[in-house]
């Protein structure tokens, strides 16, 4: 094949060794010559390793994504290197021919690859944008531990005989939280505990006195305590993040303003949609369509000796798929073009007593979204409803008359037309 890059590299990353080989002009049968090393992982030796590259003069190096150990290797060449383009390149993309499994080999292979330009390197986001998206990513998880975490204080006290999960909606609310502190103070008189309700609340008294009657102890309080606790500091922890996560987004304060132009997309939703696309949008997808594809949010494309096989989508982004279902969710409660799309869908694939219809429609508003962030970013110009009427005025009058004339017809009625006054 063709060479391309004549002077190029290639590192298997390991946790504690990178094996790397280089591809030469040299004395071999195609003219070309490889060599190898090895180096630590440690950074200073890695910047040692940048710079043998750059000594040898090339110009193109290539690795596989190999989660948080591949970012030292990636930092240190393209800060300490001389190189046009260091591409980290997705696993599954470049295995190797089995049986012949070796780190140098490996390598090999990569670099036999990437001077003949068969290697597409994965997005690799700024350092700004990549620091926000460590915060953001976090923040989902400790939300996602302060979710669970409400959920222990209810076990408990099932387990006392306590039903107010019975009688209000959640335990989390200002009433159930009192009750639950006036219980792990002590107080065990049900009526005392229910006269603690506030607002709404109140007007259930009665049950909740009954429900508040129960055999909670110490031990019960004990475990309260500790739950409680633990909320509390999660919820510091999430005030914090949302602090510095706030701070990150400074200096993307148009780009965050133009999502939230967007129905379901608030500013924490458009905040975790910069920190995993970038702000810069069009610099790193050509088009919306590559977008969706890199985010998974699209159907698959599986076609072999002329015919479709599965559509299942690719895994994709897996942080930023729940941001775009959560905010079409919040998107089809309002009118507008995205509820009209998905009530369409939804019609298209069975209706609303179908179980998948509804979660199928919702992927193709996600999608929706997507396109419309991408076009957002790219113009710089806010969203412009196109209106819940959308798929209606495109409709060709007449078809759509002789269409449903045939419809009732096969229903068995008899039709008859009159113009409208």
């Amino acid at each position: 094949m063709q060479v391309l890059y004549e002077r190029c590299a290639a590192v298997d990353v390991g946790k504690d060794d990178i094996a790397v080989a280089v591809r030469l002009p040299g004395d071999g049968p195609d003219g070309r010559a490889t060599s190898k090393r090895t180096f630590k992982t440690f950074y200073g030796v890695l910047r040692e390793a940048a710079r043998w590259l750059t000594s040898l003069g090339v110009t193109h190096v290539a690795m596989e994504a190999t989660g948080i150990y591949s970012m030292p290797v990636y930092h240190a060449l393209t800060g300490h290197g001389n190189f046009a383009q260091v591409l980290v390149c997705n696993a599954g993309h470049v295995r190797n021919v089995p049986g012949r499994k070796t780190d140098f080999a490996d390598a090999e292979w990569l670099v036999h690859l990437l001077e003949c330009g068969l290697l597409r390197g994965s997005f690799i986001p700024p350092a700004d944008i990549k620091a926000a998206r460590d915060v953001l990513r976090y923040r989902t998880k400790v939300v996602q531990s302060r979710t669970s975490e409400l959920q222990r204080p209810g076990n408990v006290l099932q387990d006392a005989g306590i039903k107010i999960d019975s009688v209000a909606s959640s335990i989390a609310t200002k009433s159930g939280l009192a009750m639950i502190e006036a219980l792990i103070d002590g107080e065990r008189r049900p009526q005392v505990l229910a006269d603690l309700a506030k607002g709404k609340m109140r007007s259930k008294i009665p049950d909740l006195a009954l429900a508040l009657e129960g055999r909670f102890g110490d031990h019960h309080a004990l475990m309260c305590r500790l739950h409680l606790d633990h909320i509390g500091h999660l919820e510091e922890m999430i005030a914090r993040l949302d602090a510095q996560a706030g701070a990150m987004m400074a200096p993307f304060h148009a780009q965050r303003a133009l999502l939230t132009t967007i129905p379901g997309i608030g500013p924490l939703a458009a905040a975790a949609v910069i920190s995993e696309i970038g702000a810069d949008v069009s610099e790193y997808f050509p088009d919306a369509a590559h977008l969706a594809s890199w985010t998974g949010i699209c159907p698959g494309n599986h076609e072999s000796a002329g015919k479709r096989h599965s559509g299942k989508r690719r895994h994709g982004n897996q942080h930023l798929q729940p941001v775009l279902v959560e905010a079409a969710w919040a998107a089809v409660r309002h009118e507008g073009y995205l509820k009209a799309l998905y009530h369409r869908h939804v019609m298209k694939w069975g209706g609303y007593r179908s179980p998948t219809a509804k979660k199928k429609a919702i992927m193709v508003v996600a999608h929706a979204i997507l396109v419309i962030i991408w076009h957002v970013l790219a113009a710089g110009e806010p969203y412009d409803e196109l209106g819940a009427d959308y798929f209606t005025r495109r409709l060709d009058p007449d078809r759509e008359t002789r269409r449903l004339i045939a419809k009732l017809e096969a229903l068995g009625h008899q039709v008859s037309l009159q113009p409208a006054a």
